[in-house]
């Protein structure tokens, strides 16, 4: 099985983590390995379990260099015997799906997020995720979608939730020096109870709906927000901008992107996801049950499959920062929670192993 992964760069992200865990598992099986893509920080990941990876601005929207994408892709087929591709994002899609189909073998995407569509023309650029032999939802709800927005039959689409790797996400790998040293960067006393919002920062993931909903809660409460800007300096500076308006400043601290997310999660008396629109998976919350801690998430998209409302967490309204507010004092509040049983929930529904052998199967099927 010689299986030829495409994605647009190597950077944080849901998309590139299950990237690296589905070419980890091939490459420990005794399969070759193959990425197209940019490249990012996580090259070194992938370079260390044997990847090969071929480096080109493979996610370029200029519809001038498509045709090159299209045959460097076919050279990578040919040179190196690849039987299938697998595309995990719209413009390094469309090339991929010509240079199969030129080179006559089996094309597949992932659905990872529900993509915005405003008119035909961006619908038929969304078309591509859909025109393979087979699509792998990463949700019921991602596969709902597709169903309804792309007329698609289900049984051509496949769900593999996204998956937590439970030997990183363990309470028990965390020690307390780690914890008191990330207490003491973050300069948060000891006493508070600390509510941390990661992922990327951009306004639709709900970080100022999360800033509103700190003004409704004691003066105990800190908020930590965790992700990468991704260059988006005006949307930080308005998110600085509400909390000075709020008078917040001594109950909320902001972080770059880090790569040791379980110390943070351990850190946190909570975790929340504000996304205002829905997540097509949401990952977070799903590593802050792995970690045993409750969570709070908007009751939309994703999170209605992976969060158990009143057992591992509580879902609230979307846009609705007095009710984020609520959940997040019953969440810090909760005497009876059972840590355990969150953890036993996610490692038996969205282990990083699942997602490796259900992708594993689509790719034996295809191949047949």
């Amino acid at each position: 099985m010689i299986v030829l992964q495409v994605v647009p760069e190597l950077n944080a992200g849901g998309v590139e983590k299950t990237t690296l865990e589905i070419a980890e598992v091939l490459s420990n099986k005794g399969y070759d390995t193959h990425v197209v893509t940019k490249g990012g920080r996580l090259e070194k990941d992938f370079l260390r379990i044997g990847t090969k990876l071929h480096k080109t601005n493979i996610g370029s929207k200029n519809i001038l260099s498509l045709f090159y994408r299209i045959s460097f892709i076919r050279k990578i087929i040919k040179l190196h015997g690849i039987q299938l591709v697998h595309a995990r994002s719209r413009a390094p899609a469309w090339p991929a799906y010509y240079a199969a189909r030129a080179e006559g073998i089996p094309f597949l995407t992932t659905y990872h997020g529900i993509y915005n569509s405003n008119s035909w023309l961006k619908d038929q650029y969304n078309s591509i995720m859909v025109k393979g032999k087979h699509i792998i939802a990463n949700s019921n709800f991602t596969k709902d979608h597709i169903v309804h927005k792309h007329r698609v039959s289900p049984d051509k689409i496949t769900v593999v939730p996204r998956g937590v790797d439970t030997e990183v996400f363990d309470p028990k790998k965390v020690e307390n020096k780690k914890i008191k040293e990330l207490l003491s960067e973050w300069k948060v006393p000891v006493k508070n109870k600390i509510i941390l919002l990661p992922g990327r920062l951009t306004k639709w993931k709900g970080q100022l709906i999360a800033v509103e909903a700190l003004r409704y809660l004691p003066k105990d409460y800190t908020l930590v927000l965790m992700g990468d800007p991704q260059g988006r300096k005006k949307y930080i500076n308005e998110i600085y901008s509400k909390v000075a308006k709020l008078n917040l400043k001594k109950q909320f601290v902001i972080l770059n992107h880090r790569l040791d997310v379980a110390s943070a999660i351990a850190a946190a008396d909570i975790v929340i996801s504000a996304s205002t629109d829905p997540e097509a998976f949401g990952r977070v919350m799903v590593e802050a049950q792995a970690m045993q801690k409750p969570v709070v998430a908007t009751a939309h998209g994703g999170s209605l499959q992976t969060v158990l409302n009143k057992k591992t967490g509580f879902l609230i309204p979307p846009n609705d920062p007095k009710a984020l507010a609520v959940g997040i004092k019953k969440a810090c509040s909760w005497s009876n929670y059972n840590g355990k049983f969150a953890r036993s929930h996610i490692k038996t529904q969205f282990s990083t192993q699942n997602l490796k052998s259900k992708t594993l199967n689509v790719y034996k099927q295809l191949l047949k």
